[in-house]
């Protein structure tokens, strides 16, 4: 790499640290290529990122960054997964990992928190942002619909007497 790719280099992964919701950093030496294609396009269909950091880069580019506190875990053939949304990035490589025991997740970082690998896993275990959006505004619907059920029950009730007693007149 030249000096000026490297510099490239360090400024992106320094606006991927500042952006991302999360940021998964994992081992991944004996996968295959087959395999990191794989996992690129299952993070990519997520809407997530995967990047092989050079170790050096990586901890310059961490310097004046929330996730700072991270930079001891970029040692060995490291890479990095990172999504806006803070459960996708991990939710994927952990299920990744499951099938691929070469994928080793060494921790990572959610904003300022600095997460070690059960911390990673544990954020893997929530429900997305789009599953938390969709249970709130099911939340929310449920007791407007039952509010208006209740409201409109005594009209209808008294709807059915009123005719009822038009009928009886009608009839007398």
């Amino acid at each position: 790499m030249e000096r000026a790719e490297k510099r490239e280099f360090v400024t992106e992964l320094n606006e991927v640290f500042k952006a991302s919701g999360s940021v998964v950093v994992a081992h991944y030496a004996g996968v295959t290529v087959a395999q990191m294609n794989d996992f690129r396009s299952k993070m990519r269909q997520a809407g997530g990122t995967v990047r092989v950091a050079k170790n050096r880069l990586a901890k310059i580019a961490l310097q004046g960054t929330e996730s700072e506190g991270m930079s001891d875990l970029f040692k060995g053939q490291t890479l990095i997964a990172f999504c806006d949304d803070p459960v996708t990035a991990p939710k994927v490589c952990m299920d990744f990992a499951k099938t691929n025991d070469k994928l080793v997740v060494i921790g990572g970082a959610m904003g300022a928190t600095v997460l070690d690998a059960e911390g990673v896993k544990s954020l893997a275990t929530m429900p997305s942002l789009d599953e938390l959006r969709a249970k709130l505004v099911g939340m929310i619907q449920t007791p407007a619909t039952r509010i208006a059920t209740i409201a409109s029950a005594p009209a209808s009730q008294l709807a059915r007497v009123l005719n009822a007693y038009a009928t009886k007149d009608e009839a007398a």
